[in-house]
């Protein structure tokens, strides 16, 4: 008996719902963004879906359908599940510290989930998880069709170092149900989720957004995606890059790269 492999089914698998939810918009593919991830010397992809237009901007297409660990963009989803569950009321409720020193000033504290949602407070998620606890996540994490729904390695370890994986395709589509509302929570839990992703707020021009990074095997991850709203459109966005070696420029690279490409466009000057 021959069995398939598990990693090239979801591929398979999420290729074809790529393909599914592009095949009645408009697609441009721009091989030349690639000199803006050489710049940093990493791999990489983009997508911009433009709203208004029902069109989609690509960089390296093969890769739209290819899971990496979500890292810190899992904190959306997090987040809505942690609300809609009740172990959480309110953007607004604070975890003491457990006075254990981690790498960033800005974990060491007392933080509630909007500063650690800004500031990608890992123990204060990991505390969110546990609380939610595995039967509870494994189901909303179905019933919102976020990546392959792989909990394993651990409650509190699953997005970082576990088995869970979301493509940059994927991605798109989450941020599409989640400002459109279709996602399977309460308005109120996505409301509070949409203001805390806010990053800008400028002259009627909002920029929801997370980054994330992580190691997948040998291979760093970077994330950095969100969505542009303006007076008349929308634009979702993600951007991942990947490099073996891990440059000290690597996690500026995320925004740096996006900052190009969205300036060649002309959807922004600069984020």
């Amino acid at each position: 008996m021959k069995f398939i492999n598990i990693n090239f089914l979801f591929t398979v698998v999420a290729f074809f719902l790529i393909v599914s939810f592009t095949s009645d918009s408009t697609e441009v593919i721009r091989n030349d963004f690639k000199k803006f991830y050489d710049k940093y010397g990493v791999e990489g992809s983009f997508i911009m879906y433009d709203q208004a237009d029902d069109r989609y901007t690509i960089y390296n297409k093969e890769q739209i359908s290819t899971p990496f660990t979500p890292a810190s963009t899992f904190k959306i989803c997090n987040s809505l599940i942690s609300l809609e569950t009740g172990v959480i009321k309110d953007e607004n409720i604070v975890f003491k510290w457990d006075g254990k020193e981690r790498p960033l000033d800005v974990w060491n504290k007392d933080t509630d989930m909007r500063d650690a949602f800004k500031n990608s407070t890992v123990w204060y998620y990991q505390e969110l998880a546990r609380r939610v606890g595995e039967n509870r996540m494994k189901s909303w994490l179905k019933k919102s069709h976020y990546g392959n729904e792989d909990i394993s390695g651990g409650i509190d370890a699953f997005w970082l170092s576990g088995g869970l994986r979301i493509t940059p395709g994927e991605q798109i589509d989450f941020l599409r149900r989640l400002h459109d509302d279709k996602l399977p929570f309460s308005k109120r839990s996505m409301d509070i989720v949409k203001d805390i992703m806010i990053v800008s707020d400028t002259s009627g021009t909002v920029i929801r957004a997370k980054p994330g990074a992580g190691k997948q095997g040998q291979q760093y991850v970077g994330w950095y995606v969100g969505y542009i709203t303006t007076k008349d459109n929308v634009y979702y966005f993600s951007n991942c890059i990947q490099s073996i070696e891990k440059k000290p420029d690597f996690g500026k690279a995320r925004f740096e790269i996006l900052n190009d490409i969205l300036d060649e466009l002309k959807v922004l000057k600069k984020l």
